[in-house]
């Protein structure tokens, strides 16, 4: 593939719901551009980019894939991006790099929960727009009904830029508005032609329609459109480009994608009116020695800034680089710096990635994507420059993982390949996360979703040889008491030979909550030697951690060594150990024991018309709601919930808010736990143990 300059350059990411045809789209715009020279087919197995062999096998978009065609001297990067909730985070990934979010929306679903979030995503990023109305072909599609929903959601700045020739069966081509032409596909060939005469009033209308709101986007503009009542051709081409980029205008195309009708009329549009990294302007970065905000300008001339977008870890081949050049080039057999890490990375082979497959370049010049691998220290979100550079471009903000499955080896050989593997998917992918719990001594896998994690598992196995089991991570509960106790712990054995004895009295008191833990040595006269002391408190700490009520570590608890006995002989410092142990416990239940559990603030944010169906599941898993705030469209309901009820809150708030609604949550504190749920607990820790016994 040929360099191009900046100018000539268009980076668009293909976003929406899942089922709408983004993967089929970017497959007949790599056909339609003789990028690839057989169609492939989803259901086939045999597309560009689903190449993943879940998502041959799953039929639907796991990861990001690149797509670069050629067209009329232009170089697109089409971006194919994942329609499922529990791959958003590749969403992510993809509108960081890019320039244009190019909305895909079913022709027979219309306005779907994906459709709204990657909408709201773009946003985010500042992003162009456009909207493609695909699958025009099918049964009871409606290109009207599917723009008179998206208008009333997005305000008319959402404008046809083509209408449909046909629909459903009879759909067979689209009228560019502006240019008031047709393109006309037939028989896998598409023509271009005048204005069909039955159309002729519609183009009118809608070619009037864009042209005022081209007008309403610039004040020089308008009062020229006011005082004449029309615009020259080139103020009307100008004007379009002007209000795309700057998000007041948002063009809307159609197309049939597993027929490739209206696709060479969108590769016309994106070249003709879609921004390029030029037209998009400068980006802002920050200067992390002297926290100033600098100007990325995308140019050549300027120094490489360039932003790691992306991941892909291969046992094989090594770590991949996804990266987007904001501004500078970056060569082939080069140096860089890493200015997120503060490392200097050597730089191989430089690729364009289409698919599975990569082209070696020379360079990637401002304004184009491109890979690089084995980069030893470079992660997703960081910027690779020049050495003595210090800018740093905004690292991408991933949504924080919705669900939390403890995760084990299923073999002891692969039990330390685990971890190691596991750190390797975490590193192509930012919305799952690992962590070792060392209250539960457990693994915790989180990520987006019970697909998601399944996904994962199925990686595991396939990339690293590595066989997990998945299950429900254990709570970290606590235990404490709300009363106070005074005991004795006497330990004597004597089998032959020298026997054992200890003897403590302790006093057992609780602490307030989140004190922890204390030890008071109040012994006078020395009848408990000093030496044997420490012993004692070993004993008692150890009984805490092991757990005494239910197996779980004791908390918030003071104990007081007031008296004993020792035996001249026979004592020792494990026999006072024992006896503080045994002391702790049985103190421990004398002292009203209770267990604690983790309460978690919880923030759902979700449309207005879910709130109280929302706050009623939250006091059903025994919440307390706190309030409620507006957040634009939305409304933001904080509550205090048990961790032990959040287990499958990420799939029931999807199911009651048909997949609208988002959550976060962070510890708040600990709190007892109600008796009818501390008893079934306890039983089945008792269960447990005699099991084990």
């Amino acid at each position: 593939m040929k360099k191009y300059a900046t100018k000539n350059i268009r980076n668009l990411a293909l976003v929406g719901h899942g089922g709408s045809g983004k993967t089929t789209l970017a497959e007949a715009m790599l056909f339609i551009t003789g990028a690839i020279t057989r169609f492939g087919k989803v259901d086939e197995g045999n597309t560009t980019t689903d190449y993943d062999p879940e998502e041959i096998r799953r039929k639907f978009s796991i990861n990001t894939s690149l797509a670069p065609c050629e067209w009329n001297n232009h170089k697109i990067n089409v971006v194919d991006t994942p329609g499922y909730a529990d791959f958003i985070g590749e969403v992510y990934s993809a509108l960081s790099a890019v320039d244009i979010a190019a909305i895909v929306v079913d022709a027979v679903s219309g306005l779907e929960v994906q459709t709204e979030r990657v909408w709201a995503i773009a946003d985010e990023f500042n992003l162009a727009k456009m909207v493609i109305i695909n699958r025009m072909d099918k049964e009871h599609a409606s290109f009207d009904e599917t723009l008179k929903v998206i208008q009333e959601v997005y305000s008319d700045k959402v404008t046809p830029l083509q209408l449909p020739v046909g629909s459903q069966a009879n759909f067979k081509g689209v009228v560019d508005v502006l240019k008031q032409k047709a393109y006309i596909t037939a028989d896998g060939k598409t023509s271009i032609e005048g204005v069909p005469a039955d159309m002729a009033d519609a183009v009118a209308s809608a070619r009037e329609a864009l042209i005022e709101r081209i007008a309403e986007s610039d004040d020089v503009l308008m009062e020229k459109y006011l005082e004449e009542g029309e615009l020259s051709e080139k103020e009307i081409m100008d004007g379009l480009k002007a209000a795309i980029a700057s998000g007041q205008v948002i063009p809307v195309t159609c197309t049939a994608a597993f027929t490739a009708v209206g696709v060479q009329g969108l590769l016309d549009a994106i070249v003709d009116f879609l921004p390029s990294p030029i037209d998009r302007g400068a980006i802002k970065g920050i200067d992390s020695k002297s926290d100033q905000e600098i100007e990325i300008k995308p140019s050549e001339s300027e120094p490489l800034a360039a932003y790691v977008f992306k991941t892909v870890a291969d046992p094989y081949v090594g770590k991949l680089s996804y990266f987007r050049v904001f501004s500078g080039n970056l060569k082939a057999n080069s140096t860089v710096f890493d200015s997120s890490q503060g490392k200097k990375e050597r730089v191989g082979h430089v690729f364009v990635v289409r698919g599975k497959t990569q082209e070696d370049v020379s360079d990637i010049p401002a304004g184009d994507i491109g890979a690089v691998a084995k980069l030893a220290e470079t992660m997703t979100g960081d910027t690779l420059t020049e050495e003595g550079r210090t800018i740093i471009l905004p690292a991408i903000k991933f949504p924080e993982p919705v669900i939390s499955v403890a995760v084990a080896a299923k073999s002891k050989s692969d039990e330390e390949k685990l971890g190691t593997s596991l750190n390797r998917l975490a590193e192509e992918d930012p919305t799952l996360t690992v962590k070792r719990d060392t209250e539960t001594r457990q693994t915790v896998l989180s990520g987006m979703g019970d697909m998601h994690l399944d996904i994962i598992t199925e990686r595991l196995k396939r990339k690293f040889g590595v066989e997990a089991e998945l299950s429900a991570p254990r709570i970290p509960y606590k235990e404490t008491i709300k009363g106070t106790a005074s005991v004795q712990g006497r330990h004597k054995k004597q089998s032959g030979g020298r026997g054992q004895f200890g003897d403590v009295w302790l006093k057992i008191e609780p602490l307030p909550r989140g004190a922890g833990f204390e030890f008071v040595d109040q012994i006078v006269g020395g009848v408990v030697p000093q030496q044997y002391r420490p012993a004692v408190e070993k004993g008692v700490r150890e009984a805490m951690e092991q757990g005494i009520l239910a197996g779980y570590p004791a908390v918030d608890v003071k104990v007081t060594l007031y008296d004993g006995s020792y035996h001249a002989v026979d004592s020792s410092e494990m026999a006072f150990k024992i006896a503080g142990s045994l002391a702790m416990k049985k103190g421990f239940m004398e002292a009203k024991p209770v267990l604690l559990e983790p309460i978690m603030k919880v923030e759902v944010v979700v449309p207005e018309q879910y709130m109280g169906d929302v706050i009623g599941d939250l006091s059903s898993r025994r919440g307390k709601p706190l309030g409620s705030e507006s957040r634009g469209r939305n409304v933001a309901i904080s509550a205090l919930v048990p961790l032990a009820e959040m287990a499958t809150y990420a799939s029931s708030l999807r199911s009651i808010t048909s997949g609208r609604g988002a959550y976060h949550m962070e510890f708040d504190h600990y709190e007892e736990v109600p008796a009818d749920t501390a008893k079934k607990i306890i039983e089945q820790y008792e269960k447990e143990r005699a099991a084990g016994s």
